[in-house]
C-alpha cells in the first residue's frame, strides 16, 4: 500500500517498545519526557493495550494492530495526527518500526527499545549470544530456520508463533536428524508466569507451552546423536544416496554434479528448478552448498518422492519442494502467479523423457534475462543446442567429463538472452 500521508509532520511516529511485565512498563514510559500525555493517537496489539492502557491519557483513540495491514496503515493516514506505537521488545528487531519504514519510507520515526525476547531469555540464561544466528518464524516460513540448520549453526534464536511452536521446531530439527542441539524455551518473558527451560529436542516435540515464547537452540558438539552424513562437505558421494531401484547409474555422479552446479553460477541465484530429480541428488547437492536457495524439483515417477524424502533426512537437508507430475503438463506461468512456484533463475535438467524441445520452450516463457540453464547428455547434445537457441537462449558452453568407467557426460550451458 502507498502511503499518501502528507504533509510530512503528519507521518510521525514514536515507538515504544515494551515488555510483558507491568511494573517496567510503567518504569520504562516514564522515561519518555512524557510523551503519552502529549498525544492523543495510539496503537499496538490488544496485549499491548492491556500493559499501557492505565498510562494512557483520558481522551485517547486506539488503533488495534490486526491482520490486514492495510487497514491499519489507513487509519493512520486518516487519523492525520502523530502516533504513540507499542510493540514487543525492540520494534527494529523483526518488529513493527521496520514495518512502518517499508510501508511509510519517508515518515518520521523515533524509537524507545527495551532487550528482544531472545536478549531476555540469553540474559536469563548467562549467555552470550553475539555468535547467535536469529531467525523469526513469526508468521513467516521455515526457509530461514532451514538454512540455519543447514549450515550447521552453533546457537539459533527463533521467534515463534502458534503455528512454529518449540514443539514443531524440535520435530523439524529431529525429523532431518539433527538432534544434537538442546532446546532453551523461554515463555512469557517479563511477565508474571515468566518460565525459562532447558530440554533435549526429544522432550520438547512432546511439550505444550505458553505464548508468547521464543527459543535458542545450542548445537552440543559431541554429545547426543549425529550422524556422519551430516558432515557438511563439498561434494555428497554418490555411494551416499538411496538409489533408484538400486540403479547406480540413475543418479548425477559427485564430479559432474559440482561441475553442473558451478555452470549454474548459483552464489547469485535466487530459485533452483531441477527437472527429472530422480534421487535428488542435484537438488540436495545445491541447498546443502547454496542454502539460501529455493529449490523445487519435478519427477514423473511416483517411487522418486519416498528416495528423496528418504535421502534429504540421511544429508540432513531440509526445506527442498519436490512435485511429482509431468513437467509438460504443467500451466507454470498460472503456477507463478498464484505463488505456488518461484520463478526460476537457473534451471537443472536431469532427465526429459523425449520432450526437451518442449521443455525449453517452455523455460523460455517463464525465465527472464539471465537465467541459466544446464544439460548433462551422454549422447549428442545436438538437439538441446538447437532447443536452446531456437527458443531465446545463448549459444551453449560445454564441458565434457568422464568419472571412472562411466560414459563420458557432456555439460552443456545456455543463458537466456534479452
Amino acid at each position: 500500500m502507498r502511503s499518501n500521508c502528507a504533509p510530512a509532520e503528519m507521518c510521525d511516529f514514536t515507538v515504544i517498545g515494551i515488555d510483558d511485565n507491568g511494573g517496567s512498563v510503567g518504569m520504562h514510559l516514564s522515561r519518555t519526557d512524557n510523551l503519552l500525555a502529549g498525544h492523543s493517537v495510539f496503537s499496538g496489539g490488544k496485549r499491548h493495550y492491556g500493559l499501557v492502557k492505565e498510562y494512557l491519557p483520558p481522551c485517547h483513540r486506539w488503533i488495534d494492530i490486526t491482520i490486514p495491514l492495510d487497514d491499519v496503515f489507513r487509519q493512520y493516514e486518516e487519523a492525520a495526527s502523530p502516533i504513540v506505537v507499542f510493540a514487543s521488545g525492540d520494534p527494529l528487531f523483526f518488529g513493527f518500526a521496520t514495518t512502518i519504514r517499508k510501508r511509510m519510507p519517508h515518515a518520521s520515526i523515533k524509537v524507545y527499545p527495551v532487550f528482544n525476547s531472545l536478549q531476555t531469555l540469553a540474559h536469563r540464561l548467562v549467555m552470550r549470544y553475539d555468535d547467535m544466528t536469529t531467525v523469526s518464524l513469526t508468521g513467516r516460513p521455515w526457509k530461514e530456520f532451514d538454512r540455519a540448520l543447514i549450515e550447521r549453526k552453533g546457537k539459533i534464536g527463533l521467534l515463534t508463533d502458534r503455528v512454529h511452536t518449540p514443539a514443531a521446531i524440535a520435530a523439524r530439527a529431529l525429523h532431518y536428524g539433527f538432534c544434537n542441539y538442546r532446546m532453551h524455551i523461554g515463555e512469557a518473558l517479563g511477565g508474571e508466569n515468566e518460565d525459562v527451560a532447558t530440554i533435549s529436542l526429544q522432550e520438547a516435540a512432546q511439550g505444550e507451552y505458553a505464548f508468547p515464547n521464543c527459543v535458542i537452540l545450542e548445537r552440543m558438539d559431541g554429545r547426543g546423536c549425529y550422524r556422519e552424513e551430516h558432515n557438511r562437505i563439498m561434494g555428497i558421494p554418490h555411494s551416499s544416496f538411496s538409489l533408484l531401484d538400486g540403479r547406480v547409474n540413475m543418479i548425477t555422479k559427485m564430479p559432474i554434479r559440482l561441475l553442473s552446479l558451478a555452470m549454474l553460477g548459483l552464489y547469485e541465484k535466487r530459485t533452483l528448478w531441477d527437472i527429472g530429480f530422480c534421487t535428488g541428488s542435484v537438488s540436495i547437492e545445491a541447498k546443502m552448498q547454496f542454502p539460501h536457495l529455493d529449490v523445487e524439483a519435478f519427477e514423473i515417477r511416483e517411487q522418486c518422492s519416498t528416495i528423496m524424502e528418504e535421502n534429504c533426512r540421511r544429508m540432513g537437508v531440509p526445506g527442498i519442494e519436490w512435485h511429482i507430475c509431468d513437467f509438460t503438463s504443467l500451466d507454470l506461468e498460472g503456477k507463478i502467479s498464484q505463488g505456488e512456484l518461484h520463478t526460476p533463475d537457473a534451471v537443472f535438467i536431469g532427465g526429459h523423457g523425449g520432450k526437451l524441445c518442449r521443455i525449453m520452450e517452455m523455460l523460455s516463457k517463464v525465465m527472464g534475462p539471465g537465467g541459466t540453464v544446464v544439460f548433462n547428455s551422454v549422447k549428442d547434445p545436438g538437439e538441446f543446442e538447437q532447443a536452446a537457441v531456437a527458443y531465446g537462449f545463448s549459444e551453449a558452453e560445454k564441458s565434457t567429463i568422464t568419472v571412472d568407467d562411466y560414459n563420458s557426460i557432456t555439460c552443456c550451458k545456455v543463458t537466456k538472452q534479452l
